[in-house]
């Protein structure tokens, strides 16, 4: 009886663990991660060869053949992704249009609110017939206003102003060459940070696209290439100047284009006509690059690069890019979707617990500061429906359960908080089946033996 009562116990026993022991947790193992976003092959060394290159999908347009320039780009001023281009890489003087790549690179450097008084030494150097906006000697003159000179008036005067305060001009080329550089145009020289022409100073219609893109990322070159008219300060009083790209301003007979945003229009005898112009029509932005056409005179840059928009328009999903204005360090690889970080919220870790990272690594609790938790990687969802105490620098993520194990999560044990049964081992649950059984064979056999059965198998 004592005998049957222990297996009675154990049996009740065994039963009652397997009701209250939960489920195991699930693992990152058991859980299917997202498909990523599938890239897609852009041979970027198809830019390089000569001629129309385009890309156009079932019954999508061809490139337009009626543009005359030698060289010209069309491409997605978001994703960077090149529509269309003829000779992209051919390397020309980009006149006025390396205004751009001026901007670009001493915008972000200069307080605007400044007020500079202009020196004579500052002048020196202009080229022979070079576009002034009329900045003298001995005026004070605002940055704002000087920038505006830049802009609307391509002033070679202001120009020179602006890159003595950025450390002079042979300086200027400099930082102009490193930025051209960082950005990835390498078929640019800079000799003359005015567009001026100069021997050797040249680039190309796929790089006058890449500053243009680099421009629309500031707000301030924005507003500067966009404006129509300003007044320009001369001492006591002021004059009015307006934008030369007339297809911003609708001067001399050329048509206004909708939604045009800029940028840079240029013209020196040695380069003709070139412009980079940057347009936005619903949530799509175009910049285009139109380097010295040959035919239909003086306005005919704007005549194209309205070709040029209104097709990269019109093509939108309708041809597969042939390039890309993103980095060349990217071995010509490019992806269909802009590539996303996803918000992490790490779970604060007790005082004196490895952090399993060596020093300086990104994301890393200092050195010195255990248990502070890193910050939260920028992505998509970054700042979206957190409280304001979640949202300063260093505040504590919540351990909630429901937030560590919501839809879509894949949450680790050592996540998951504990209940009362959480360490109660799964071997214990066996242990006791076993002792169970094992007493239930000892049992029937000492029966067997007493009854005169038989005590093996059949």
């Amino acid at each position: 009886m004592i005998v049957m009562s222990a297996v009675r116990h154990a049996a009740a026993g065994a039963a009652a663990l397997l009701l209250v022991l939960p489920a195991p947790a699930a693992t990152a193992s058991t859980v299917t991660e997202p498909t990523p976003p599938v890239e897609r092959f852009i041979d970027p060394a198809r830019l390089y060869r000569t001629g129309t290159q385009v890309q156009p999908l079932a019954d999508g347009p061809d490139a337009p053949d009626s543009v005359s320039a030698l060289s010209w780009v069309v491409a997605d001023a978001s994703t960077g992704e090149i529509l269309a281009a003829r000779n992209a890489h051919r390397r020309l003087p980009p006149a006025s249009t390396l205004k751009t790549l001026f901007a670009v690179t001493a915008l972000p450097r200069m307080d605007h609110e400044e007020h500079h008084t202009v020196s004579e030494s500052e002048l020196e150097g202009i080229g022979s017939g070079s576009s002034m906006v009329g900045v003298q000697a001995g005026y004070t003159y605002k940055v704002a206003d000087l920038w505006n000179g830049v802009f609307l008036s391509s002033g070679n005067d202001a120009v020179r102003v602006l890159a003595a305060m950025n450390g002079g001009w042979e300086s200027m080329s400099r930082q102009m060459q490193a930025k051209a550089r960082a950005l990835g145009a390498r078929d640019t020289r800079v000799v003359s940070p005015d567009g001026y022409d100069a021997p050797g100073q040249v680039s190309s219609a796929y790089d006058l696209a890449l500053f243009g893109r680099a421009g629309l990322q500031d707000p301030a070159f924005v507003r500067y290439c966009s404006t129509r008219y300003a007044d320009f300060p001369s001492g006591d009083w002021s004059y009015g100047i307006r934008n030369t790209n007339r297809l911003l301003t609708g001067d001399d007979g050329v048509d206004r284009y909708p939604g045009l945003i800029g940028v840079k229009n240029g013209y020196t005898s040695g380069a003709g006509n070139t412009l980079i112009a940057a347009a936005r029509r619903g949530s799509r932005t175009l910049v285009v690059s139109v380097m010295n056409p040959q035919s239909g005179g003086g306005f005919a840059v704007y005549e194209e690069a309205r070709t040029l928009l209104d097709w990269g328009f019109d093509a939108a999903g309708e041809v597969q890019p042939v390039g890309s204005l993103a980095s060349r360090s990217g071995g010509g690889r490019a992806k269909t979707l802009p590539e996303t970080k996803p918000v992490t919220k790490p779970v604060k870790k007790p005082a004196g617990e490895p952090t399993g990272k060596s020093a300086g690594s990104p994301g890393e609790t200092p050195a010195g500061d255990p248990g502070e938790k890193p910050a939260p990687q920028a992505g998509p969802e970054a700042g979206a429906g957190r409280s304001a105490a979640e949202g300063r620098p260093g505040a504590a993520v919540s351990k909630d359960v429901d937030a560590l194990s919501g839809p879509g999560k894949v949450v680790s044990r050592d996540d998951v908080p504990s209940r009362p049964w959480a360490g109660l081992p799964l071997a214990l649950v066996g242990a006791s089946l076993g002792a169970a059984l094992s007493l239930w064979v000892w049992r029937r056999r000492s029966t067997g033996r007493g009854d005169g059965g038989c005590d093996g198998g059949l």
